[in-house]
């Protein structure tokens, strides 16, 4: 696991920075609008150019050198992070820059991604597969942890200008790191090369592959509900906590952190263990207690218990991402991983997109205002979630968070779900006939 410790130091330091500069132009952002329509928009925009780049990005990785695609996702999200200290340094930064440079960063971001994923099994045995992906999990985990403390406390020095400069360091050593390492390319079939001849069938490839296998489509069906779910939640988890906590930097800083040190836990866990025998478990069970943990923190009102939740979903949240790509990488063959992920990236992002387009809008206009004193749903909700600012926000969380939950338990009552590892041989144990069918 050489190569792939040394890709995973280099990419630590890029999220980590990525990390610091996200925190710090949240509290930005609150601090100018106050409002959660932004933030939420700036989600939008990093993940709808995703969608569409996903249409040909499965081909570039599996045809072009996958090291130059990582090194050129690192490339340009740099020169997003010198661009946005340029205009600040010179108070022309405004909010709609940093819905441009997050669709930038979105589009290049997941070239790099879908890269370094379709890599793994190339680059790392399969018996370390779940453990590969716990480190990069850990990796998320660790920044989560070292970089709210860094930016807040850099932050009240510098200012956001300190923090770009950091992340444009941590950008110079990921490329770095990559320009020391061989990441092989994977050879191409020869049923590959023949079910794929022309230009429209390079496109759909990934979805004809999966609609082929109803295990994986129903594995996407899981996903794409609870991804609409968690897509309103995540478009406005950040602007209900500032709300709620007056909008103090050190406290958000802390349960991000708190959240973070979970996963790293979370992480260290799976990558001892390794995770369950069946790997179904670690993901409908942990999607079930992540919501928990975040519906504890939709009601918490003292502090020790939201830090209890943001911990216990944190520490969940590995088993969950793990479990799930330790299925792919061992179900599809690696030689077409880059499509086949991208037709499901596209397939379980685009509710993710739709949610973080409505989710900020529904918020301010509807929910917030029904939440204060005096409006339409303080009656039912206001001794639950009360009625201050972020209240509303709080009620739309709650509520996703338990119909989130019972989708997750639910999914033991369907058979290709719960059972998909079953069904569904390995590809090294069924490469020639699961490929012939295609």
């Amino acid at each position: 696991m050489r190569s792939f410790l040394i890709i995973w130091i280099g990419q630590f330091a890029s999220l980590l920075g990525s990390e610091m500069t996200n925190f710090a132009l949240t509290i930005w952002a609150w601090e100018v609008t106050e409002q959660a329509t932004p933030l939420s928009l700036i989600l939008f925009f990093s993940q709808a150019p995703k969608i569409i780049t996903a249409l040909f990005s499965g081909i570039l990785v599996d045809r072009i050198n996958r090291k130059q695609l990582m090194i050129l996702g690192d490339f340009v999200a740099g020169l997003s992070t010198i661009a946005i200290l340029l205009l600040f340094t010179t108070n022309n930064l405004q909010i709609w820059h940093l819905y441009l440079s997050a669709a930038v960063n979105g589009l290049f971001g997941y070239l790099q991604a879908l890269a370094y994923s379709a890599s793994l099994s190339l680059i790392i045995p399969k018996q370390h597969y779940v453990r590969a992906t716990a480190l990069n999990n850990l990796q998320m985990s660790g920044s989560y942890i070292i970089a709210p403390a860094l930016a807040g406390a850099i932050y009240r020095f510098t200012g956001l200008s300190g923090i770009l400069s950091i992340d444009i360091i941590t950008f110079i050593i990921a490329i770095s790191t990559l320009t020391f390492v061989t990441i092989p390319q994977p050879q191409n079939s020869e049923v590959n090369h023949k079910s794929i001849s022309s230009n429209l069938q390079k496109l759909t490839f990934g979805f004809r592959y999966l609609l082929r296998y109803p295990p994986l489509i129903a594995l996407l069906v899981f996903w794409v509900v609870t991804n609409f779910i968690d897509g309103i939640n995540f478009s406005i988890l950040g602007a209900m906590v500032l709300a709620r906590i007056g909008n103090n930097s050190t406290l958000f800083g802390t349960l991000m952190a708190i959240f973070g040190l979970g996963g790293l836990l979370g992480g260290l866990t799976i990558s001892i263990w390794g995770g369950p025998k069946r790997r179904i478990h670690g993901l409908l069970a942990g999607k079930a207690i992540w919501k928990f943990g975040l519906l504890m923190i939709s009601l918490a009102w003292e502090w020790g218990l939201r830090i209890f939740a943001g911990a216990l979903s944190g520490f969940v949240s590995p088993f969950v991402s793990s479990c799930n790509q330790a299925i792919w990488l061992s179900k599809v063959p690696p030689d077409i991983q880059g499509r086949v992920f991208s037709a499901r990236f596209i397939i379980t992002q685009i509710p993710r997109v739709l949610a973080a387009a409505v989710a900020g809008p529904v918020a301010d206009n509807f929910f917030e205002p029904a939440m204060r004193t005096g409006g339409s749903l303080v009656p039912i909700f206001g001794d639950i979630f009360g009625t201050g600012t972020g209240s509303g926000m709080a009620l739309m969380i709650g509520s996703l968070s338990i119909f989130g939950l019972l989708i997750a338990l639910s999914g033991y009552a369907f058979p290709l779900l719960r059972d998909v590892e079953v069904i569904l041989p390995d590809h090294d144990e069924n490469l020639t006939s699961q490929e012939s069918r295609v």
